[in-house]
């Protein structure tokens, strides 16, 4: 992925750091700036651009995943993916 994510964290706020990188690359997508289907960095590059530990990388990716907005395949890296909208069929009947 080309795009550098690299935002920024503050860790005197008394939210954790891997919250604040989740919320920042969920606003991205939210943003139109990441789309589904596009590749995150390697946890390695991620700990990079946000100057956070490798650790850290990892619990991005985890909380991106327990909100749906990621996906990981072994082997080949973690994806975004489209957030859910909700039931787009029915409706009130």
């Amino acid at each position: 992925m080309g795009d550098d994510l690299g935002g920024r964290v503050d860790p005197s706020l008394p939210i954790y750091v891997y919250v604040q990188v989740a919320d920042d690359i969920a606003r991205r997508i939210d943003a139109g700036e990441l789309q589904a289907g596009a590749r995150l960095p390697a946890e390695r590059h991620l700990a990079e651009e946000y100057g956070i530990a490798h650790g850290t990388a990892r619990r991005v990716v985890q909380e991106l995943r327990d909100r749906g907005l990621a996906i990981t395949l072994p082997g080949k890296g973690t994806y975004i993916q489209a957030p859910e909208q909700g039931p787009s069929e029915g409706g009130d009947a």
